[in-house]
């Protein structure tokens, strides 16, 4: 059948695959501070420790020197620009994973400490509100995976990368780690002789000697879209559609191998603005790096794949279609970013669509057969991760696990009987409204709902309660006949 390779082979994060670590221990040298210093969070569904209320960050500028050695802690000064919105006797910055050395504040030293995996620090006098914050964090970087912890530093053949989602940004760097506080990034990296650095955005210079890199996005970014190759790399540059710069950043010993997927890039792009309008950021490329993962992440104009994608024998049209899923996610999670985490459905639900609509128009995969597929799935999916709308949280250790079906291929069907429902046409235009009200910004399910009934012009309440919210998969509009595993019509919850 059409559908049986699409479900036989693991596309891409569909089931994440857990990193597991040996345990390494966390070391914050921490200056005295009044107690009691207590981790915070903005109470997130899913993760409710994530994230600081008080402050909005404008700006993070990141410097990392790398030892030459992917196996040993990284030095990194992390300076944070940020407005604090309420009167702040403390700041507590999400960090978990390195060694702090002091701590400024306006360019004054501050008391911290740690908590939780919380950085905690304390000014010398109270911040008002409205005040503008200028915080300074030296610190360690440590590349070795944490016990209990996904992501962050990616360890590949020839040096590292990142994969920050879904909140292991603060792995990394302080940072206010949840992807409703977007903002601007600089992102410094000093290398050795020999090596190459490539970040999120365009570059800035170079010094040579020990070289540092530096970079700067033109658009703000949810810290779990910072990216940052460090490797022996060749570094492709070619033009996409409209004078877009592509950069592509792979070993250097398989620069000419994997050339022929490289290519492609640009005549995915252009059918991805065919469907939903400009690519929204300043460039685009994908990083191709020796590791094992178990997924690709879309990585803010620089999307992360592993090598063995493009070197295995998968069929070609599988390998493409993978590759506009993340190109996709670009207009879908990166510059329309959820504002929750429970908002998910509507970063991969989107990308899984036009990764099965990309497979249809240009290898004769129907789509039809897909959904139906998913369709007969649906129910046990929504047993074991909750409707799309209202995933379960992930398993203690192990973030990604929120990354289920349900919120891939469960959330594709719902933007399926969405156009059942309404028509392709009234699909579409709301498909390139969505992305273009919401751009380099955050958006959620409700608003989605509210954008939908105005291009149905009908309520649309009742559709989107039963098919993101329901136990039970509903009916499929126009296909009575199609039927949940167990044999029975779907019933709405």
């Amino acid at each position: 059948m059409p559908h049986s390779l699409r479900f036989a082979i693991p596309r891409a994060r569909r089931a994440k695959a857990v990193l597991l670590a040996p345990a390494v221990s966390v070391c914050l040298i921490a200056a005295s501070a009044p107690s009691p210093a207590v981790p915070l969070g903005i109470g997130d569904r899913l993760f409710p420790t994530l994230g600081n209320p008080g402050y909005d960050v404008g700006s993070y500028d990141l410097s990392f020197t790398y030892p030459g050695s992917n196996s040993r802690p990284l030095n990194a000064v992390t300076t944070i620009l940020a407005r604090a919105t309420e009167r702040l006797e403390r700041v507590n910055l999400d960090f978990a994973h390195g060694t702090v050395e002091s701590v400024d504040v306006n360019g004054a030293p501050a008391a911290f400490a740690r908590t939780g995996e919380d950085l905690v620090i304390t000014p010398d006098a109270p911040l008002p509100k409205g005040s503008t914050l200028r915080i300074t964090v030296r610190h360690t970087s440590d590349p070795a995976p944490m016990k209990d912890k996904d992501g962050g530093w990616v360890r590949t053949a020839d040096g590292l990368a990142m994969a920050n989602q879904a909140d292991a940004a603060h792995l990394v760097f302080p940072c206010n780690d949840h992807p409703s506080d977007k903002a601007m990034f600089t992102i410094h990296v000093t290398t050795p002789e020999g090596y190459t650095a490539v970040a999120n955005g365009l570059p800035v210079g170079s010094e040579q000697g020990a070289t540092t890199w530096s970079y700067r996005t033109v658009h703000p970014m949810a810290t779990e879209l910072a990216q940052v190759s460090i490797g022996r790399s060749a570094v492709l540059h070619r033009q996409g559609p409209n004078g877009l710069p592509i950069r592509d950043v792979v070993p250097a010993k398989d620069r000419e191998a994997l050339q022929p997927w490289l290519k492609k890039t640009s005549d995915h792009v252009a059918w991805m603005e065919n469907k939903v309008g400009p690519y929204p950021f300043e460039t685009y490329g994908v990083l191709i790096a020796q590791a094992q993962t178990g997924y690709e992440l879309e990585t803010q104009t620089l999307s992360l794949f592993e090598r063995d994608l493009f070197t295995a024998a998968y069929p070609k049209w599988y390998v493409e279609s993978i590759m506009v899923h993340e190109l996709s996610h670009q207009w879908f999670g990166d510059s329309v970013t959820p504002r929750t985490w429970s908002d998910l459905w509507l970063n991969e639900g989107h990308a899984t669509w036009y990764e099965a609509l990309y497979a249809e128009e240009t290898a004769h995969r129907p789509m039809e057969e897909r959904m139906k597929a998913a369709y007969g799935l649906s129910d046990d999916w929504r047993a074991t991760g909750g409707p799309p709308a209202a995933p379960k949280g992930p398993k203690p250790g192990q973030k990604i696990s929120i990354f289920r079906p349900n919120v891939y291929d469960g959330a594709a069907l719902v933007l399926y009987a969405l156009r059942q429902e309404i028509g392709r046409p009234a699909f579409e235009r709301l498909e390139r409204a969505w992305v273009g009200v919401h751009r380099d910004g955050t958006a959620t399910t409700a608003g989605f709902e509210r954008l939908a009934s105005d291009f149905a012009g009908r309520d649309l309440s009742k559709f989107f309660r039963a098919w993101l919210y329901g136990e039970k998969t509903p009916p499929m509009p126009g296909h009575p006949d199609w039927k949940s595993a167990a044999g029975r019509p779907g019933a709405a919850g």
